[in-house]
């Protein structure tokens, strides 16, 4: 499989995470807007420029010790 030479558009992700973090943590997730829902989950919302950025994202989840409860792309219209 080869990667076709088509410009890439960046996709919006909606990110959910267990607990609770701060928003001084915004910076550190590619300026991605966190929001602290009621159900103890945080949500990371924002755009990705490319799947290799997406997981340098879910990396730095993994290297915050938090449960990733789901990854999904958002339809900015949607």
């Amino acid at each position: 499989m080869t990667a076709s030479p088509e410009r890439r558009v960046p996709t919006q992700y909606r990110i959910r995470i267990g607990g609770h973090l701060d928003q001084h943590w915004s910076a550190w997730f590619d300026d991605l807007t966190l929001t602290r829902e009621s159900d103890g989950t945080t949500s990371l919302c924002g755009f990705v420029a490319d799947q290799a950025a997406l997981h340098g994202v879910l990396m730095k989840v993994r290297d915050l010790g938090v449960v990733l409860i789901s990854v999904e792309a958002v339809d900015p219209g949607g």
